[in-house]
């Protein structure tokens, strides 16, 4: 008996050896040249780069994988027990590797195996074993890749803590739709912060890592519930949870929420893509998708909803003057329309109209159908603006019913109206006709002190069109340059009430080519006038004259100065706009107008930071001496210094500010002037009326607003930047300032404020009616009645005296004719 234990004893010993050989052999051969675990200790994953607005909301992400790394003890313990009892409830225990769950899972799938069943094989791997695969591994199923999975889970237990396994797979641990890690998901499936996630969801996310996409909470609803609780249970039995929040917890319904709106700013699309160019162009595409930047936009969540709102209205109100240009497409109109008209495409550039289809019209409305099946009726009066569209922006014939407008089987884009356009409640029902404008338009709102970009909008649609009119269209500012021709004059020895020629001028261009012979847009002569009613009426025979008095270098050494252009040109045309520019320079450029003269660069960022918090760019470059320690006891307040370089006398852009001033309020701004604040700005308007603009300021925001086609052609006839542009800078200053106090601009130190008359520009006499206040350098000498006139010719230009008001011998001023009383004279101007 003895000598049979003896040799079962030797049996049992050499098997072991055999074993334990045999395991020493598999870990030599599969411990050959495996990755290098020592890298987990520096763990960097892609993480989610995200660009806040000015008030802390969410513009946009950038990344390749959702994720936002949270170390182990930032996650609430709610998380960790959730995944531990779905995944490893003995990680804490073992050494990396669980044997009895091997040999469980082992005995299962024999089972399994035995009864036919035809399951997914049972897996039985630790924490430690997922990390191993996820950051060292693939995922190829083979016994040779679970043999170096289970020696690196050795070897990595052996080297770091618990905690930091744990840190790595809950940040690393891919959960679905996009989502990397427990944050991410928390975020994208229930809208919640770690910390604020129940037992219920906890589980849910736990349930996720073995198949995410079985377990989609919409897509696979009662798959995704059933495994939850699976997970709630599991927690239960590991005492993790009590029987109250049990029950709690399975009756708790899996509801998936999105992000809030109220969290994001809305309607950024254009300001976001700019943001994020600008990042790929400094730090690189890998830094933007993968590296976790916090990116700190200057956007206006307020101001950059109100650009958005009246650009579209501004355009719409545009494309509605000049016509109908017909129906999306057509259909069928009679049984199976739904169906017909849920298969067509939504054009792009619609939204947030209905696509609808017409089935029938009467003599007062017409009938619709809409995508869910409902319908709906348009009053004529909704259709009423309906002209069709013809060449040359031009209009037919008004529609005087329905059918004119629209047929059966027509389809269209239609707005839910509450009220028709004289303010009346209408009918449930009831729909306006649209239409996707073919125009398209920029708009760029600016501090002028600092250059911080608060609101842009770089077209009709972000969905329509990607390209930003804001930054990236080069477009002639046509009369909205000329300000900075005659800021030139200014600061070259002119004053407000110089005198300049208006009258005809033919200038040659060179050998071999015709005189050029430019016109102011109304086609009149003003004769001797001054220069700050050649700003305020915008015109262009003055502007050239000018501009060739003071010479083109000058011209362009100050476009330059103000970052409209790089290298103008030494071409007279240039003076009235005629190079290309892009909105965001002229409103810069017109903000250091009114700031003073002083240089800022407009900025869409005011700060970047990486992943560890460090500050990598900041916009703002002045040192606050004094700001520390931050705790206050009563010092004076540290005092920022103004390190913005002076590009200009203030005076000379003082006098500027003052001319644009009475731009809105006599010249060809005048609409604005209805927001009934102090406003200064300038309306452009190029040849033929390719390029409308407004470009103006209150004294603490600059705005430009452009108007024109991507396809460069005429707006139509009598379309001007102050009857397209102007209406849309108004309505949004209008709105941008309504709760502002009305503060006039700021005068600087130098200034002499005399009252002249406006005509002559000379002092008014004791109680002149018609006097306006009138900006003076304090060594200006006062203009008088001997006033030189700039006059000129091909050759160059003389000072000749102003003619007496009762000579016509120069014959270049045409009497208007006797006007009907209460009758608006016609009013002279260049290119509006």
């Amino acid at each position: 008996m003895l000598r049979i234990l003896a040799i079962l004893f030797s049996l049992l010993v050499l098997l072991a050896m055999a074993a334990g050989g045999g395991t020493m052999y598999l870990f030599w051969k599969y411990g050959q040249d495996l990755p290098d675990y020592h890298q987990l200790a520096h763990y960097e994953p892609p993480i989610t780069t995200r660009v806040y607005g000015g008030d802390g909301r969410l513009v946009a992400e950038y990344a390749v994988e959702k994720r936002a790394f949270i170390p182990i003890g930032v996650i609430p313990d709610r998380v960790k027990d959730a995944f531990l009892s779905a995944e490893d409830k003995g990680f804490y225990e073992h050494p990396g590797v669980d044997f009895m769950g091997i040999a469980r899972a082992v005995l299962i799938n024999l089972r399994n195996k035995g009864m036919g069943a035809d399951r997914r094989p049972v897996g039985a791997s630790t924490i430690t074993q997922q990390v191993a695969k996820n950051f060292l591994l693939t995922n190829e199923v083979s016994i040779s890749r679970k043999i170096k999975e289970a020696i690196l889970a050795f070897r990595i237990e052996r080297t770091f803590s618990k905690d930091h396994i744990l840190e790595l797979y809950l940040n690393e641990i891919y959960l679905g739709m996009g989502n990397y890690g427990v944050a991410a998901a928390a975020l994208n499936y229930f809208d919640r912060g770690l910390d604020e996630l129940s037992v219920a969801e906890a589980a849910y996310l736990a349930a996720l890592p073995k198949a995410p996409n079985n377990y989609h909470p919409v897509r696979h609803a009662q798959a995704a519930k059933d495994r939850r609780d699976w997970v709630i249970g599991r927690m239960l039995e590991d005492g993790k949870i009590s029987r109250a929040e049990y029950d709690a917890a399975i009756a708790e319904p899996l509801v998936m929420r999105k992000r809030d709106d109220a969290a994001m700013i809305v309607g950024a699309d254009y300001f976001a893509e700019d943001i994020r160019r600008e990042i790929v162009a400094k730090y690189g595409e890998s830094a933007l998708y993968k590296g976790g930047l916090v990116v700190r936009s200057t956007v206006d969540a307020e101001l950059q909803s109100l650009a958005s709102r009246v650009l579209r209205h501004g355009l719409m109100n545009y494309d509605r003057r000049h016509g109908w240009r017909g129906p999306v497409t057509r259909i069928q109109a009679g049984s199976g329309w739904q169906q017909r008209l849920a298969a067509l495409a939504y054009p792009n550039g619609g939204e947030p109209w209905d696509l609808a289809v017409v089935l029938a019209t009467s003599e007062s409305s017409a009938q619709i159908g809409l995508v869910d099946g409902s319908g709906g009726t348009i009053p004529f009066s909704e259709m009423r603006w309906a002209r069709p569209w013809e060449k040359d922006e031009h209009v037919g014939a008004a529609p005087r019913r329905p059918a004119d407008v629209v047929q059966p089987g027509d389809v269209i884009l239609v707005e839910a109206v509450g009220k028709s356009e004289d303010g009346k409640a209408v009918a449930a029902g009831t729909y306006s006709l649209r239409q996707i404008p073919k125009i398209e338009g920029a708009l760029v709102a600016m501090d002028p002190h600092t250059g911080r970009v608060l609101a842009m909008v770089g077209g009709w649609s972000y969905g329509k069109s990607q390209f930003n009119r804001a930054t990236q269209a080069m477009r002639q500012p046509g009369s909205s340059f000329k300000p900075f021709i005659y800021l030139t004059a200014l600061e070259n020895g002119y004053t407000p009430s110089s005198l300049i020629l208006d009258a005809p001028i033919a200038l040659p261009q060179g050998p071999g080519l015709p005189m050029w012979r430019p016109k102011n847009y109304s086609g009149d002569f003003l004769g001797p006038t001054t220069l700050r009613v050649g700003i305020e009426k915008s015109r262009n025979l003055m502007t050239v004259r000018l501009a060739q008095a003071i010479g083109m270098d000058a011209v362009a050494d100050y476009s330059n100065r103000f970052g409209i252009y790089d290298s103008l040109p030494r071409q007279l045309a240039m003076s009235l706009g005629a190079g290309e520019t892009t909105v965001l320079k002229m409103t810069a450029a017109y903000a250091m107008l009114v700031n003073g003269g002083k240089k800022i660069a407009p900025t869409l960022i005011d700060r970047v930071q990486d992943r560890n918090g460090r500050t990598v760019f900041v916009h703002d470059q002045r040192f606050c001496e004094g700001c520390w320690p931050v705790q206050y006891a009563q010092q004076e307040m540290p005092r920022l210094p103004d390190i913005r370089p002076q590009i200009v006398d203030p005076v000379s852009a003082y006098q500027m500010v003052s001319i644009l001033e009475g731009v809105v309020q006599r010249g060809t701004g005048r609409s604005v002037s209805a927001v009934g604040k102090p406003l200064a700005g300038k309306t452009g308007t190029s040849n033929d009326s390719f390029d409308t603009w407004f470009v103006g300021f209150s004294p603490d925001l600059a705005v430009g607003v452009f108007v024109g086609f991507d396809e460069p052609h005429s707006l139509g006839d009598k379309e001007t930047g102050g009857s397209v542009a102007a209406p849309i800078f108004r309505d949004f200053m209008m709105d941008a300032l309504k709760n502002q106090p009305a503060t006039p601009f700021r005068v600087p130190p130098g200034v002499r404020m005399v009252r002249v008359d406006p005509a002559t520009g000379r002092p008014a006499e004791p109680g002149a009616s018609r006097s306006i206040w009138e900006a003076f350098k304090s060594g200006d000498r006062l203009p008088d009645d001997q006033e030189d006139v700039l006059d000129g010719n091909a050759e160059g230009f003389s000072f000749n005296p102003l003619p007496s008001e009762s000579d016509s011998s120069h014959g270049l001023v045409t009497p208007l004719p006797q006007l009907p009383a209460g009758a608006t004279p016609p009013l002279p101007g260049g290119l509006y």
